[in-house]
C-alpha cells in the first residue's frame, strides 16, 4: 500500500498549495497553467506516451476534459481557500459518487442495496460537510466565506463529471490510458497558456518565474498523485476497488488533519459527523472487496 500512501501525500500536498497561494500572493491561474507543463513533460518522461491509433479517439471527451480539468483546479483553490482543506477533500472525494450513479444510468451496471445505501450516505455527507454557518478561526484568518457552498459543489460535480469522462476513454481499447492523459494535458496547458495570454494583453498581467516554479512544483505533485495511484492500481491489479477506498479515505483523513492541526481550521459538530459519514460511505460501497483484500 505505498503507492497508496505516497498518492496521498501527493494529493493532500496539492491542497495546502493551493491553501497557501493568497498567503505567498502567488497568481493561482498563472501557477495553474504552468503546472500542466511539468504534468506533459513527466509524462513523456516516465510512459513515453504512443500517438498512434488516434484516429478513433473520443475527441469531445478530450476537449471536455482539456476544459474541465484546469477550471476545476481553479475553483478548487478557491474552494480550499474559502472553505478550507477539509471540506473541499470531502467534496472531491464524495464526487466518486458521481461515476457510481452514471455506473447504473449510464453503463448499465447492475444496483444494489449496499450501493444505494452507500451513495444515501455520501447525500447525507454533504449536507453536514456544507458550512452553513460562517466561522473564523485564528484572527484575521477567516476559514469560511460567504458562498462558499457553491465551490464545495462545483467541486463535488466538477469532479464527479472528470471521473465519468475519464471512465469513457478508458473504454477506447486503441488508446493507452497513460496517451489518453498526456493529450488531455497538452489540450488542458494549451488553453490554459491562451487565457493567460489574454490576461497578458488586456490585464497587464505579467509572466512571473514565482509563479512558474510553484506552478511546476505545483505539477510535479499532481503528475506524482496520479503516477503512484496508477501504480497502486498495477500492484493490486486483483483488488482495484481496495485502491479506490484506501486513497479516498486516506487524503479526507489526511486532509482533516492537516486542516485542523496545521491551519487551525474549525469544524462544527456537524461537520465533523459529515467527515466520519463520508468515510462510512465509501467503506459501504466498497465493502465486499476490502473483505476480499483483507481475506475477511
Amino acid at each position: 500500500m505505498l503507492f497508496v500512501f505516497l498518492s496521498i501525500c501527493c494529493s493532500v500536498i496539492v491542497s495546502v498549495m493551493l491553501k497557501l497561494a493568497k498567503r505567498y500572493h502567488i497568481d493561482v491561474y498563472q501557477a495553474v497553467t504552468w503546472n500542466y507543463s511539468m504534468a506533459i513533460m513527466l509524462t513523456w518522461l516516465f510512459y513515453r506516451p504512443s500517438l498512434a491509433g488516434l484516429q478513433n479517439t473520443p475527441v469531445f471527451n478530450y476537449l471536455a476534459l482539456g476544459v474541465l480539468f484546469p477550471s476545476v483546479f481553479l475553483v478548487m483553490a478557491a474552494s480550499v481557500r474559502r472553505a478550507g482543506i477539509v471540506r473541499t477533500d470531502v467534496a472531491q472525494r464524495l464526487s466518486l459518487f458521481i461515476p457510481i450513479i452514471s455506473a447504473f444510468l449510464i453503463f448499465g451496471e447492475a444496483s444494489n442495496t449496499i450501493k444505494i445505501i452507500g451513495i444515501a450516505l455520501a447525500f447525507i455527507a454533504i449536507f453536514c460537510t456544507i458550512p452553513w454557518q460562517k466561522t473564523t478561526g485564528r484572527p484575521n484568518h477567516k476559514n469560511t466565506e460567504k458562498g462558499s457552498w457553491t465551490y464545495l459543489l462545483i467541486v463535488f460535480l466538477g469532479f464527479g463529471i472528470i471521473d465519468v469522462l475519464l471512465k469513457q476513454i478508458t473504454k477506447v481499447n486503441s488508446v493507452p490510458f497513460t496517451t489518453a492523459i498526456f493529450i488531455v494535458f497538452i489540450l488542458a496547458f494549451t488553453l490554459s497558456f491562451i487565457g493567460l495570454l489574454y490576461q497578458v494583453f488586456t490585464k497587464k498581467m505579467r509572466f512571473s518565474w514565482p509563479h512558474i516554479l510553484i506552478g511546476w512544483v505545483l505539477g510535479l505533485f499532481n503528475f506524482g498523485n496520479i503516477l503512484f495511484y496508477l501504480k497502486a492500481h498495477k500492484a493490486l491489479a486483483n483488488n482495484p476497488s481496495s485502491v479506490f477506498s484506501s486513497m479516498n479515505i486516506g487524503v479526507i483523513v489526511v486532509g482533516a488533519l492537516v486542516g485542523m492541526l496545521v491551519f487551525r481550521e474549525k469544524l462544527s459538530t456537524l461537520n465533523k459527523i459529515g467527515l466520519l459519514v463520508a468515510i462510512l460511505a465509501i467503506v459501504i460501497i466498497y465493502f465486499p472487496q476490502t473483505l476480499g483484500f483483507l481475506h475477511l
